[in-house]
């Protein structure tokens, strides 16, 4: 009923939770957890009769209720209340290990819930049964419509759920080691927990670690950080003179990059690997193969432009114009038209459906490592990330053209 994590493996607890249990056992710092295994998943939904389902909207969110609704089995509970006890009952976090989450095909950054500050067996309960449910979310839904062409269930879509110990990490970030050992290891990092990076809402320090070790860095305006407090997490605002210091030193940035390394030849290709440093010490959080690797940064020495263009970070390539549509929350979701060019402060993935028909993203938060970046590189649509004010500077219903590979945005009719 419960697999301890370092035993873990794909064919019973899915791909991210696979990869952990790699990692664990090539002795390199994974935090301490169990898997609720895909037989917990298909015995609580066998009455369900979910094959039956043909696909259609309303359907797929009666299966999203439907297991909402039904509580976890007393076995289950019990399981995880050993489970639990055995870690010492602390905080947790909780998250999906789907069938076909973390593949080298597709990653499905953020599709899926997870829960950090998770506290007491009725709490991992509700997580557990929350992360099954997110099979059937609307953005779980059409990221698999556009990744395999096909949004109806599946013999195969089934949810393995990870449990570990929550880590009150002082830095966070993500990184992505190279295909060719010869390329640079990119890293960000920012104050807090690892949500504010993987979901956009703080633009974060960037750091280039070169073969030779040689270290490059852009530090960014880092505004607010996520913590836990008590029970629950909490956004606040970073103190002033914190703002623009690195997260991270030259050096922390070089040991990533040799555990990025390691990680890499565990399985054999470039990974993007989130991470978290607490008390001096760097744990790793998750690893899956890179999908889509990000624009290069561009050259300090490029092609003047116009007062009407705006620069920000290069977050998926390509070119495209398109009519500007602000979106500043779900409420203007329905404002959205196929070709429009998405201007908001950061991109939830929630708003996954709508980069099924946009042509093009441009964000005033975020980093080319999040997860919207690696969706919109996964869709091939370009995205111009970081530029502050984006949504006051731009303006609805305008042409605009962004370039996705030298991170501008242009008032075509300026």
């Amino acid at each position: 009923m419960i697999v301890p994590l370092m035993e873990a493996v794909a064919d019973t607890c899915g791909g991210k939770a696979a990869a952990l249990g790699a990692l664990l056992r090539a002795g390199l710092p994974v935090p301490d957890g169990f898997v609720v295994p895909f037989a917990a998943y298909l015995a609580a939904v066998r009455e369900l009769d979910l094959g039956r389902l043909a696909g259609e909207p309303d359907d797929l969110d009666a299966a999203r209720q439907a297991i909402e609704a039904r509580p976890v089995h007393a076995t289950v509970v019990d399981a995880l209340g050993r489970a639990l006890g055995e870690l010492g009952d602390p905080p947790v976090a909780v998250r999906s290990s789907a069938a076909n989450e973390d593949t080298g095909q597709a990653s499905a950054a953020g599709q899926h819930e997870s829960f950090l500050a998770v506290h007491g067996v009725s709490e991992v309960a509700d997580a557990v049964r929350a992360c099954w449910a997110s099979l059937f979310s609307p953005r779980a839904v059409h990221y698999r419509g556009a990744a395999v062409g096909d949004d109806r269930p599946s013999d195969d879509l089934v949810m393995a759920v990870i449990v570990q110990r929550h880590l009150d990490a002082e830095v966070s970030g993500v990184m992505f080691t190279p295909a060719d050992p010869k390329d640079a290891t990119e890293i960000e990092a920012s104050w807090g927990l690892g949500p504010s990076v993987v979901g956009g809402t703080v633009t974060p320090d960037a750091y280039r670690v070169a073969a030779d070790g040689a270290v490059t860095r852009a530090v960014a305006d880092k505004r607010t950080r996520l913590d836990r407090r008590g029970k629950r997490l909490v956004m606040s605002d970073v103190p002033t003179r914190a703002r623009d210091r690195p997260a991270i030193d030259d050096a922390t940035a070089t040991q990533l990059a040799e555990l990025g390394k390691e990680i890499a030849a565990v399985f054999g290709g470039p990974q993007d690997i989130e991470w978290a440093i607490v008390d001096g010490r760097t744990w790793v959080l998750q690893a899956r193969p890179v999908t889509a690797a990000p624009p290069p940064p561009p050259s300090p020495s490029g092609a003047s432009h116009t007062p009407a263009t705006l620069t920000g970070t290069p977050g998926s390539r390509g070119t495209v114009t398109g009519t500007a549509r602000i979106v500043r929350g779900p409420g203007d979701f329905a404002r959205v038209h196929p070709g429009d060019i998405l201007v908001c402060p950061f991109t939830d993935p929630a708003w996954t459906p709508l980069l099924r028909i946009a042509a093009g993203v441009v964000t005033e938060t975020g980093g080319v490592l999040s997860h919207a970046a690696i969706v919109a590189r996964e869709h091939a649509i370009p995205a111009v990330l970081g530029i502050p004010n984006a949504t006051t500077r731009l303006h609805d219903d305008t042409l605009i053209t962004i370039d996705g590979t030298t991170g501008t945005v242009t008032a075509t009719n300026a």
